[in-house]
């Protein structure tokens, strides 16, 4: 995965500098989108989240790359386990946490993976791990960061197409 179709995002057009600054920048564009959405607890559909359960999810996100950053600095090529995406929605009672406090988390955690990614050198971001999605294959750090910069701006147009393209932190 180099290209997102859907939100656009080119992997190589990031440049590792980059990572860091978008990483809080998209974190600061959470409270509007959350805050933009009229029920940020309504599902538009069954099978598609509500922004709630977006921004408790890139909270997440943030988190286990955190975790796998780490992993990758004191391990050689490590697997880095599956986050449980769709399960951690219901055992974690996404819909149910309070939005004040998901903000505030998903803010606290973008912001410790952007330092922790900022203070790696050219050596620590080509270490590699075996990432589990979308195919199990080896990616580097470098690109985790990548990764993790998509992941967060690709949920900020979820939350937008959730609510009808109505929040005012639309991607």
């Amino acid at each position: 995965m180099d290209r997102c179709d859907e939100c656009l995002f080119v992997y190589s057009t990031l440049d590792d500098g980059e990572v860091p600054q978008r990483l809080h920048d998209l974190a600061g564009r959470y409270p509007a989108a959350l805050h933009g959405a009229p029920d940020p607890r309504r599902r538009p559909a069954p099978e598609v989240w509500s922004p709630l359960e977006y921004a408790c999810h890139v909270r997440d996100v943030f988190r286990v790359q955190g975790e796998r950053l780490a992993l990758a600095l004191r391990v050689d090529e490590p697997e880095f386990p599956p986050m449980g995406r769709d399960e951690l929605v219901v055992s974690e009672r996404y819909n149910m946490q309070d939005p004040e406090v998901v903000l505030a988390d998903l803010a606290t955690a973008a912001h410790g993976f952007a330092a922790r990614f900022a203070a790696l050198g050219a050596t620590e971001l080509a270490r590699t791990g075996v990432y589990p999605w979308p195919r199990r294959e080896a990616r580097t750090l470098r690109w985790l960061g990548r990764h993790t910069v998509h992941e967060a701006q690709h949920h900020l147009l979820d939350i937008r197409r959730a609510t009808g393209g109505r929040t005012a932190g639309g991607a």
